[in-house]
């Protein structure tokens, strides 16, 4: 089976009547929850993606809230938290709500995780976290750098002070 270029898909889609496309987006949500997800995010929250930012802040809370002592187990559940963290950013497509998602992720991290702990899995992937803040805060607006580079540094401070194997300079902007 040949898979059409995005572009001649587009094309396609252009052709045709508003009703045909109606059953075609259907279709296609009804078959896989995340273009069902995308789908309600495009047609009710595209227009305020920061309230949608909180929607899944709290949604994800949860888990945080039960999120277990043992630091094989909370290892994986964080990466669960992740990839659906990553998965509502990628909906937004918007580099404020991505970081807006990994800064909140990596303060509920040291809130609610074990930081004394030495399991290297659990520790990288805060790791990686702070990382991808420090790629992303760049590309941002100059006023929203400023803002948003108080609060890395504040979830930088407070690493600092929560965590055993934590060096504060090789994450400074």
């Amino acid at each position: 089976m040949r898979v059409e270029k995005l572009s001649d898909i587009k094309k396609e889609l252009r052709s045709l009547n508003s009703d045909t496309l109606v059953e075609v987006c259907l279709r296609l949500a009804k078959y896989k929850k995340d273009n069902k997800e995308l789908l309600s995010y495009l047609l009710y929250d595209v227009d305020s993606p920061l309230a949608y930012a909180e929607e899944v802040k709290s949604s994800l809370q949860i888990s945080f809230d039960g999120l277990s002592r043992s630091a094989y187990t909370s290892t994986k559940e964080l990466r669960k938290i992740l990839r659906l963290l990553s998965k509502h950013a990628k909906y937004t497509a918007s580099k404020e709500v991505e970081l807006e998602l990994l800064l909140w992720f990596c303060t509920n991290f040291l809130e609610y995780a074990d930081t004394r702990s030495s399991h290297k899995p659990l520790l990288t992937i805060f790791f990686r976290q702070l990382e991808k803040i420090k790629r992303i805060l760049p590309k941002l607006h100059e006023d929203l750098q400023l803002d948003y580079s108080k609060s890395y540094n504040d979830v930088l401070e407070s690493a600092d002070v929560k965590m055993r194997f934590f060096n504060k300079k090789d994450y400074l902007l």
